[in-house]
Formats: C-alpha cells, structure tokens, sequence
C-alpha cells in the first residue's frame, strides 16, 4: 500500500461485471479530476488468442481437460505483482494492452487477440486502476493482494455470472452455446483455486443476486435486468462506513448484517458512487500531504 501512489482493484470472474463497476470509476474519476493509470487484466495473460488456441489443443491432446486463462500457468502472476509493487514505490511500471477485437486493434495495425509491446505507464498519474481477473489473487509464490489501497470484489452469484458470460460470449464474441459451456466446465478447477480465494482478501464485495428463475442459465435467453436483482455489498472492515447515510440515500436499501448493506440492483452504480467517492477522496488528500512533505 502507498499514500503516495495508491492502487485500486476491482477483481472478479469473466463474466462477472468488472467492465460496468470500472465505468462507475470512470465517472467518479472524471468528476473528481483524478488522472488513473488504467490496466486491464487480460494483458497479464502469458498467451496471445492463437498460441492459447494452440497450447489448449495440445494440453487436451496430453488428457488435461482444464486449462483455462484463470491459473498461473497461462498468467504472468509475478509480472503483475511486480507493476503493483513498481507503482506503489515510485509512481513506475509496465504494462501493455491485449487488444480484442478489430476496432480495438485497427489503431496498432495488428491483428485481433494480441498484445501491443510493453511500455512505461504515463508520467505524472494519481492512482493505478486494474480492473480484470486477479487483482487480489494469492499464491505460494506471488501475493498480488498486498499492494491495492483498495480491493473490490465483483461476484454475480453463479447462475448469473454464467448468463452474463453466455450472452456476452454469444452475442458479443460469436462463439456457440456449447463452446461456452466447454469454457466455463474447463475452468472449474482454476475458477475454485485462484478465483474463489480471492474474495477473502477484498476490502468490498459487491455479489448481484437475481429475484428471477435463474435455475438453469444455459436455457435462459437474457440476462436478467439490474431491477431484477438486488446487490449484496460487504466491508471486509465496516469501521468509517456511515451505513445510515448509504440507508437514507438509496431508497429500498437494509441492512443484511452488522457488515452488508442490500440496495436494489438499479441502485448499484449510485451505492458505488456513494461508497468509493469519499475513498478517493481521502486516498488524493493522504496522497497531497504524503507529497508535500517529500
């Protein structure tokens, strides 16, 4: 952690809506004035789309049924860790861009589903924003989580992350049911050691729960919409959290537990604005002083 260059996290599964709560950021930092070096996880992946492509097929070839992009073989877990570590001392690091799609690489000259070269994170910014698959991950070798001044969880209950990555994989991606059903069995293993586990490093929680038949998402021919739902948020450490004012400010809201407040799922961006804005907030001023006395 590091007043004077602070990180902020989102992690979360694919599918999950790690996307929509980094638009919220986006917001809040726009609003706010606060210049964030921004860094999507998918460019901690080890492997272009073709050699994964390549490197599965011979994985499944040699009978491993689960290699998936969630575990440490097909990540750059200590790469990543080293950016977080580089920033909270100096400011510094590197990081490159996977590009997804054709509008994202028609900028670069290069094909879809590969990575741009490394460079040096601009000069001059307040914070690092990650927004992707392992921002808190924990493993014998790398401890990514030690170094965000704030971490957030991003965790649909399951059915409900498995309908957002079918329909964004199928309407968005063009891959068939059944190849997303394939993805989703393939990663089960590396979803339950190094996705799962995070959750218990996160300093915040927000977990979608829908109010509809979500019984069996491989059928199902939407997602549900945000007033569908209700969203469970949770604070690892409650302390400073002025629940009474998340109550009066989000109309339908309660309290779950001494820690988790419920807001109704069109609520969400609002209870995030009301959360984090005063953590940023704090993190500039505590940032302002720390490089005062420099």
């Amino acid at each position: 952690m590091s007043e004077r260059h602070p990180i902020i996290a989102i992690t979360g599964s694919s599918g999950a809506g790690t996307t929509s709560v980094t638009r919220t950021f986006e917001n809040v930092f726009r609003r706010e004035g606060v210049n964030a070096a921004i860094v999507e996880g998918d460019s901690f992946h080890r492997y272009d789309r073709q050699e994964m492509k390549a490197r599965q097929a011979q994985a499944e070839a040699a009978g491993d049924q689960n290699f998936s992009h969630f575990g440490p073989a097909n990540n750059l877990f200590a790469e990543l860790a080293g950016l977080f570590a580089s920033y909270a001392k100096a400011g510094t690091g590197q990081h490159r861009k996977y590009l997804h799609d054709a509008e994202e690489a028609a900028p670069y000259g290069q094909q879809p589903g590969t990575f741009t070269p490394w460079e040096d994170l601009p000069a001059g910014t307040d914070l690092l924003f990650y927004e992707g698959l392992h921002g808190a991950v924990v493993t014998p070798e790398v401890n990514v989580a030690q170094y965000p001044d704030l971490l957030i969880g991003v965790v649909p209950v399951i059915n409900l992350e498995w309908i957002q990555k079918l329909w964004r994989d199928k309407h968005l991606r063009g891959y068939s049911a059944e190849a997303v059903t394939d993805t989703i069995l393939r990663r089960m293993p590396d979803y339950v050691h190094y996705i799962c586990p995070q959750f218990a490093h996160t300093h915040v929680n927000f977990q979608r729960v829908p109010v509809v038949d979500t019984s069996n998402p491989f059928i199902a021919r939407d997602i549900p919409a945000a007033d569908e739902s209700m969203v469970v948020i949770r604070f690892a450490k409650p302390k400073g959290i002025d629940f009474q004012y998340l109550l009066n400010m989000v109309n339908g809201s309660w309290m779950s537990r001494a820690n988790t407040i419920v807001v109704p799922g069109g609520k969400m961006a609002l209870a995030m604005q009301l959360i984090f804005t005063p953590f940023i907030w704090r993190m500039m001023e505590r940032r302002k002083r720390a490089l005062g006395g420099a």
